[in-house]
C-alpha cells in the first residue's frame, strides 16, 4: 500500500502545465565543474536494520548503510552521514539502493520510516511538529555514533524534501547541510490551499498516505498555528545551513523554492530545471549526480569540492538551455506591466477601465467560453523571455458573497495551440491574507492581488502571450466558487523579463 501511495503522490503532484516536448537530443549540461564533479567508489556497503530511539520513548525503523571493506563488514573510521529521503512511504530497500552511490564513496546513509509508517510505530501526521522532532532526534543520534564524523546532511524529494527543510529550521546541532528536491516553503500555500482555495490534486495522496488529514486539513481553512507548525516560511530566519535546492519549472513547488532562495540568499543555492515532479534523474536535461556529491563532499566530507559557479542555475524552458545568474531575478531583468483591455488585447502600461464579465458555475457547462475572459498580446516581433515572479492585479465585482479568481499565462502559437506557462489563484475573501476572511459584498468592487508562480520561459517571436481570467481551474483548485457572475473593470499583469 505504501508503494502505491508513493506512486499516486508522484502522479498527482505533476501540475497541469505542458512540459517541453523533447527530442532525442539532450541539451548540454551546465558548463560548471560543480555538475561534472566525481570520484570513484572505494567501499562496499554494509546494511543493518536499526531502531533509532526518539525522545518520547518510541523509535524509528531504519536501515543504516555503512561503507564496508572487502569482507562486507563496516569499514573502520568515522564517516560523514546522510539522512536519505525521510518519508512515510516504507520503501527502505529502494531508497537504500538509491543511496548506494554515496555509501560507496564514504558516506553513512540512514534510510528510515517516519513515525506511523512501515515498522515505525505511532500515528502518521505528515510534517507535524512531532514528525520534525523525530527527524531532529534521528539526526542527533546519527551525528553522535562512533562511526560518523559528527557532520550530517539530509536530502530527499517531495515528502523527503519537505522533511529536509522543516528539520533544518529546527536547527539540530549536527545538521551541516541539506539538499531538498521539490520542497515547500509553506505546506498551506504551496499544496493545500492555493490562494485560499483547496487543491483537489492532493486528495488522492491524502487518502492513500494520511487519511486523517482529509478531516484535519478541512478543519483549518484559514492560516493558523496548525499551518505555521508545518511551514518553513514562518521560520525562514532559522534556515541557516547551506542549502542546495533542486526545483523543476514544471513542478508544483517551484514557487516555494524560489521564495526560500529569496528569503535566505546568503546560504541557499537554487538549481531549476525543465522538470516535472520528482528527481531530475531520467528526465530531460538530467544534471546527473556530480553536483550532489560535490555538495556533500564540500560541507560534510571536508574535501575541496566546488560550489556552483553562480547562486542560480536555471534552464530556460521549454528548450533554451542552461543559464547561470548571480541572483534571481537576474540583475539584467526588468519588470513591466501588461494591461487587460476590453477588446481582449493585452497591452503595455496601466490600461484603462473597461467592463467585461464571465459566468461562474452556471449553465452552460463549466469550461465554456462564457466562463472565462481571454486576453492576448499582438504577435511578438522578438522573443520574450519571462524570468522571475509575476503578479496580477484584478479589479472585480462579484454577484455572490465570495468568489475565486484563476489567472493563467499561456504561450499562444501561430496555429492557435496554447501551452500553459504558469498560473495563480485567489479566493476573494482571502484578498487581505489567509489568516482571516475579508467580507465580499455583492456588487462592491474590490482590487484583488493574484500571485502567479514564477517561471523561466521563452515565448518565441511570431507567438503571442495569452492571459486567461476565470473562476475555475480544476484540478488545480476546487470548483467551489458560488454561482453567479464576475465583472472585471480593470486588470494588469506585472511580468519580469530580460
Amino acid at each position: 500500500m505504501r508503494t502505491l501511495a508513493l506512486a499516486v503522490a508522484l502522479v498527482l503532484c505533476v501540475p497541469a502545465v505542458a512540459a517541453a516536448e523533447t527530442n532525442s537530443t539532450e541539451p548540454p549540461p551546465p558548463a560548471d565543474r560543480f555538475f561534472s564533479y566525481d570520484r570513484p567508489a572505494t567501499y562496499g556497503v554494509h546494511i543493518g536494520r536499526t531502531e533509532v530511539p526518539v525522545r518520547d520513548g518510541s523509535h524509528l525503523a531504519c536501515d543504516v548503510h555503512r561503507p564496508a571493506g572487502v569482507d562486507g563488514q563496516p569499514a573502520p573510521g568515522r564517516f560523514p552521514a546522510i539522512v536519505y529521503d525521510y518519508n512515510a512511504y516504507d520503501q527502505l530497500e529502494a531508497l537504500g539502493e538509491a543511496a548506494r552511490y554515496y555509501v560507496t564513496r564514504g558516506y553513512v546513509a540512514a534510510v528510515c520510516n517516519a513515525r506511523g509508517s512501515g515498522d515505525s510505530p505511532g500515528h502518521l501526521d505528515p510534517f507535524s511538529a512531532q514528525e520534525q522532532r523525530d527527524n531532529y532526534d534521528l539526526i542527533e543520534w546519527l551525528g553522535t555514533r562512533p562511526w560518523t564524523n559528527g557532520r550530517v546532511g539530509q536530502m530527499g524529494v517531495s515528502y523527503g524534501g519537505h522533511s529536509s527543510v522543516l528539520v533544518a529550521v529546527n536547527k539540530p546541532p549536527h545538521l551541516a547541510a541539506i539538499i531538498p528536491v521539490d520542497a515547500i516553503s509553506d505546506w498551506y500555500e504551496n499544496t493545500i490551499y492555493r490562494g485560499g482555495i483547496y487543491s483537489p490534486r492532493i486528495r488522492a495522496w491524502q487518502q492513500s498516505t494520511a487519511p486523517d488529514t482529509l478531516v484535519t486539513y478541512a478543519q483549518h481553512p484559514l492560516y493558523d498555528d496548525f499551518w505555521r507548525e508545518r511551514s518553513v516560511k514562518a521560520r525562514w530566519r532559522d534556515l541557516d545551513v547551506p542549502t542546495l535546492q533542486i526545483a523543476g519549472w514544471y513542478d508544483r513547488y517551484r514557487d516555494g523554492m524560489v521564495a526560500n532562495y529569496q528569503a535566505r540568499k546568503e546560504n541557499v543555492w537554487l538549481v531549476a530545471g525543465p522538470w516535472q515532479h520528482g528527481m531530475p534523474a531520467g528526465q530531460y536535461a538530467d544534471i546527473g549526480t556530480g553536483g550532489f556529491l560535490a555538495w556533500w563532499d564540500r560541507w560534510l566530507g571536508g574535501r575541496r569540492a566546488p560550489l556552483p559557479a553562480k547562486k542560480i542555475t536555471s534552464f530556460e524552458t521549454p528548450a533554451g538551455g542552461w543559464r547561470q545568474y548571480d541572483d534571481w531575478p537576474a540583475a539584467s531583468t526588468h519588470t513591466s506591466r501588461l494591461a487587460l483591455g476590453a477588446d481582449g488585447r493585452l497591452v503595455p502600461g496601466a490600461g484603462r477601465p473597461f467592463t467585461a464579465s464571465f459566468a461562474v458555475n452556471t449553465e452552460p457547462a463549466p469550461g465554456t467560453p462564457d466562463e472565462r475572459l481571454v486576453f492576448a498580446t499582438g504577435t511578438l516581433r522578438h522573443d520574450l523571455v519571462l524570468a522571475g515572479g509575476i503578479e496580477a492585479s484584478v479589479r472585480a465585482t462579484f454577484s455572490a458573497t465570495d468568489g475565486n479568481l484563476a489567472v493563467v499565462l499561456s504561450d499562444l502559437a501561430p496555429d492557435g495551440t496554447t501551452t500553459r506557462i504558469t498560473q495563480g489563484w485567489l479566493k476573494a475573501s482571502h484578498r487581505n491574507g489567509h489568516e482571516r476572511l475579508a467580507p465580499v459584498r455583492p456588487g462592491v468592487t474590490y482590487d484583488l492581488p493574484v500571485h502567479v508562480w514564477p517561471t523561466h520561459y521563452r515565448v518565441e517571436a511570431g507567438h503571442r502571450l495569452q492571459v486567461t481570467v476565470s473562476s475555475d481551474d480544476y484540478p488545480e483548485i476546487d470548483s467551489d466558487a458560488p454561482a453567479g457572475r464576475v465583472t472585471i473593470t480593470r486588470g494588469t499583469v506585472a511580468v519580469t523579463t530580460f
